[in-house]
């Protein structure tokens, strides 16, 4: 990934972060059938290796575990929002017409070592985890015990476990930063006034802290 300089994230808590709130990444592979990619949620364990683990599943019948091999690099993106930013939205481009619309987002991409685990107990563990991660927020969350044992082991024989030790975290934070503070603040609140918030506050975010630097 091109990442200006301006537009680099390396603080590894902050891509952390962006990782579990958007726990739905692309795996990326490159296995003896070439190039491939799924979308599966992951879980993240921050204190697993020197930059974290990632911990997903895949169908049996998904060909991706038995095309890749433990030892094999992988790429996990996560996105969090984009959005286009048209060059009207930019006071600047009234006063001087030299600018172009362009697409800013936020993503993270997790570069790592692969390992199948194809077992009952660490597959069932990690389905658990998912489980009660992403239940917490229900009034009646769902357990894996609500369902009969039989079902679950049945549909946990189903799924290989694949996991990640992430060994690269590479991020990028798009906000029109190279852009006057007072451009990227009033792109930021005609975002948040289309109903984009997430990309909206991010942007009004980035505008401070350059108004910030501005004042040192």
């Amino acid at each position: 990934m091109y990442v200006p300089g301006h537009f680099a994230e390396s603080n590894t808590e902050v891509l952390h972060s962006l990782i579990e709130r958007n726990p739905l990444g692309i795996l990326v592979t490159n296995g003896g059938s070439g190039l491939d990619a799924n979308h599966i949620p992951f879980e993240l364990s921050k204190d697993q290796g020197q930059l974290g683990v990632l911990h997903s599943h895949v169908a049996r019948a998904n060909p991706v575990w038995q095309d890749i091999a433990t030892g094999d690099e992988a790429l996990v993106i996560f996105r969090e929002a984009h959005a286009y930013i048209s060059p009207n939205w930019y006071p600047s481009k009234h006063d001087f017409h030299k600018e172009v619309p362009t697409w800013n987002y936020l993503v993270a991409h997790a570069y790592g070592r692969v390992t199948i685990r194809d077992d009952e107990r660490y597959v069932r563990g990690m389905v658990a985890r998912l489980t009660r991660t992403h239940e917490a927020g229900q009034t009646v969350p769902w357990k894996m015990t609500d369902s009969p044992k039989e079902f679950i082991d049945t549909l946990l024989k189903a799924i290989v476990g694949i996991e990640i030790e992430i060994t690269r975290l590479v991020g990028k934070s798009k906000l029109s930063q190279n852009k006057e503070e007072r451009d990227i603040r009033s792109a930021g609140e005609i975002l948040k006034a289309r109903g984009e918030p997430k990309m909206g506050d991010a942007m009004l975010l980035a505008a401070d802290a350059k108004a910030e630097r501005t004042k040192a």
